[in-house]
């Protein structure tokens, strides 16, 4: 009888400091084992961004699952082009020597960003009647000004440096 009551207090005691460290505030034993930043399922914030305003157009679009599953691989694919052509422009900024010559590059990428949508538009007309893709660009622009937005008031409540 006396085994199976040191067994029941060791179990109990064992339970009882279990609780109490689960309890600990975090930051009472040390620094977080990870940053914000390279938490092993965190991703770059771009890509966060970029899964935000996915979702937040696929709510403004309400697309039926057929139209979704055609639009969501064409809008990703549309979304990279500019993204690489933005890319190239902004190395051209940091690289261009002649100013002549900055100013043709800065047009060339513009002209491919205004191909890259016109290639899209079309695209995404095949797909999505007329309304919605000019309910896709509204929520583009909306997004983008909101983001904006939000980032300025971040900005400001940081104060001056």
């Amino acid at each position: 009888m006396t085994k199976l009551v040191k067994h029941i207090f060791f179990l109990f005691f064992v339970l009882c400091v279990g609780n109490a460290f689960g309890q600990m505030d975090p930051y009472r034993m040390g620094p977080p084992r990870h940053s914000y930043y390279n938490r092993p399922n965190n991703q770059n914030p771009e890509r966060r961004v970029e899964n935000v305003k996915i979702n937040y157009i696929r709510t403004r679009l309400n697309l039926p699952p057929n139209q979704a599953a055609k639009f969501f691989p064409l809008y990703q694919e549309y979304q990279q082009e500019l993204f690489n052509i933005r890319k190239l422009k902004r190395q051209n900024n940091l690289n261009a020597a002649d100013g002549q010559e900055q100013v043709n590059k800065e047009l060339m990428y513009e002209n491919e960003i205004v191909q890259i949508k016109i290639k899209f538009n079309n695209a995404f007309l095949k797909v999505l009647p007329p309304d919605k893709v000019s309910e896709l660009y509204k929520s583009e622009r909306e997004f983008n000004d909101e983001l904006v937005r939000q980032l300025s008031e971040r900005n400001n409540h940081l104060g001056p440096p």
